[in-house]
C-alpha cells in the first residue's frame, strides 16, 4: 500500500496549472472563491493540514500555530516575504517555514523602474489627462517632468531585488547609492558603480530618488518616519514596492500635502489595501495595487517553487527554501 498522500490546504486561488498539479501529487483543498480565509477558516485548515500554503494576506501568528493540529508540519508559503509569519512560534512547535525566494525579483525590480519613470516622466497625469480629453497639442512648458540620467538613486535594502533595480537604475544613466546592513561584495559593488553608506540618514539627505526594497522586520517598521522623511530634499521622489510598513504613512501623506516631497510611487501600504487618504488624489502620487510579482510567469514560478519545497519535505529531505529565525 502506498503512503497516504499529504493533507494540502491552499489559502487563495493560485494559476491553474499550480492547482492542478496540487491535486495530483496531494490531497490538496483548493479556495475557489479566491476571497480570503477568516480567522475561524484558518484555524480549521490548521487543525486539519499537513501542509499550510498561505499568502501574504494571511495573518500566521503565535495564537494561530498554537492552535495547530499535530498533523501540521509545514508552512509553505507562496511568497518572498515572511513577515506574515511568526516564525519563532512556528519553529518552537516544529513546524517548517518555507518561502519562494529569487524568483519575483526582475518583476519586482521592474514594477521599481516603472514607478521610477512615472513619477518622473508624469506619466499616469500624463494619460489621465489624454483620456479626459484635455490635450490641446505640444508646448513647451507643459507637463515637464525630470529626467533619469544623472540622478542619483538611494536603494534601502541591497539584495535581490535592491541588485537588480542598481542595474536597471545604471543602464539608465543614474548614480546609484545603497544603504545596507552590511556592504555587498566589492565585485558586485563594482559591477553596480554603486556607493556604500552605512549611515541612513546620511544618504537619505543627499538623494534625488530613494526606493524602498528592504524586508519589514521589527527593526525596518516605519524605517523612513517624520524625521526621516524631512531630510528628504524637497525635489526627491520616494519608491516602495517592499513592504508598506517601512513608511509611516500619515507623515508621508502630511508631507505630500506640505508639497516637501516632489513625487511618491507606492505599490504596498501600511495598512493594506487601505489606504491612508490623505495619499489619494494628487497628481505627483502614483498608486499602485501591490503589483510586484503580478506576471503571470512570477506567480507559476511561485507555485513550482512551493510545490517543490513540499515535496522535498514529503521525501524526508531539508526544503532548500527553509526560513529559519536567524535568517531574519
Amino acid at each position: 500500500m502506498s503512503a497516504p498522500r499529504l493533507k494540502v490546504v491552499l489559502t487563495r486561488r493560485l494559476p491553474d496549472a499550480v492547482e492542478t498539479r496540487m491535486r495530483e501529487l496531494f490531497d490538496a483543498e483548493l479556495n475557489l472563491t479566491d476571497r480570503p480565509m477568516n480567522r475561524a477558516a484558518l484555524e480549521m485548515a490548521v487543525q486539519g493540514a499537513d501542509v499550510l500554503v498561505p499568502t501574504i494576506t494571511d495573518v500566521i501568528d503565535a495564537d494561530l500555530i498554537s492552535k495547530a493540529g499535530d498533523r501540521l508540519k509545514m508552512i509553505a508559503n507562496f511568497g518572498a516575504g515572511v513577515d506574515h509569519i511568526d516564525v519563532d512560534a512556528a519553529v518552537a512547535r516544529g513546524i517548517i517555514v518555507t518561502n519562494t525566494p529569487g524568483v519575483l525579483t526582475e518583476d519586482t525590480a521592474d514594477l521599481a523602474m516603472a514607478l521610477i519613470l512615472a513619477v518622473s516622466r508624469r506619466i499616469v497625469e500624463g494619460a489621465q489627462v489624454v483620456a479626459a480629453g484635455g490635450f490641446e497639442g505640444w508646448t513647451p512648458t507643459w507637463m515637464c517632468g525630470r529626467k533619469l540620467w544623472g540622478k542619483r538613486l538611494g536603494i534601502v535594502g541591497m539584495g535581490r531585488i535592491g541588485q537588480a533595480l542598481a542595474r536597471r537604475a545604471k543602464a539608465f544613466g543614474m548614480q546609484v547609492h545603497y544603504h545596507n546592513r552590511k556592504p555587498v561584495p566589492a565585485m558586485i559593488a563594482e559591477e553596480l558603480g554603486a556607493t556604500y553608506w552605512d549611515d541612513l540618514d546620511q544618504m537619505l539627505a543627499r538623494m534625488d530618488l530613494i526606493s524602498l526594497n528592504c524586508p519589514a522586520t521589527k527593526d525596518t517598521h516605519h524605517l523612513l518616519s517624520a524625521e526621516r522623511l524631512a531630510r528628504l530634499q524637497p525635489h526627491a521622489i520616494l519608491i516602495n514596492t517592499a513592504r508598506g510598513e517601512l513608511i509611516d504613512e500619515a507623515a508621508l501623506a502630511d508631507a505630500v500635502a506640505r508639497r516637501a516631497i516632489a513625487g511618491v510611487g507606492l505599490d504596498v501600504y501600511e495598512n493594506e489595501p487601505a489606504i491612508h487618504p490623505g495619499l489619494l488624489n494628487h497628481a505627483n502620487v502614483v498608486l499602485l495595487p501591490h503589483l510586484g510579482s503580478a506576471t503571470l510567469e512570477a506567480r507559476q514560478d511561485m507555485g513550482d517553487r512551493v510545490i517543490a519545497n513540499i515535496l522535498t519535505f514529503r521525501n524526508g529531505h531539508r526544503p532548500a527554501d527553509r526560513v529559519i529565525p536567524a535568517m531574519l
